[in-house]
């Protein structure tokens, strides 16, 4: 696996999409969930409210349904939590 999946996985969180980018072109797993987070990229963006990742990491094969480990909740259910109405719209076309 190319790329680094904690690098993603904060570029994720941070709204840095240039470097989320990288890192799928580079080889990295978008649905790995890591043992240290319990989840994914698309749920972390989905919470700080990154509509630009979400989309970019749905459009290339994101799972919508993989489940965040601590909450159990999936990618569209945190949008709802977190109320973020773009993205949980975009989602509802996911799942």
């Amino acid at each position: 696996m190319g790329g680094d999946w904690k690098e993603m996985f904060y570029a994720a969180q941070d709204g840095n999409l240039e470097l989320v980018r990288y890192h799928i072109r580079t080889g990295v797993d978008l649905n790995y969930r890591h043992p240290e987070f319990l989840t994914t990229a698309l749920i972390v963006c989905t919470e700080n409210g990154h509509t630009d990742i979400a989309q970019y990491l749905l459009e290339q094969g994101a799972d919508p349904y993989l489940i965040d480990g601590f909450s159990g909740k999936n990618a569209f259910e945190v949008a709802k939590i977190y109320k973020r109405k773009p993205i949980a719209k975009l989602l509802k076309a996911y799942v």
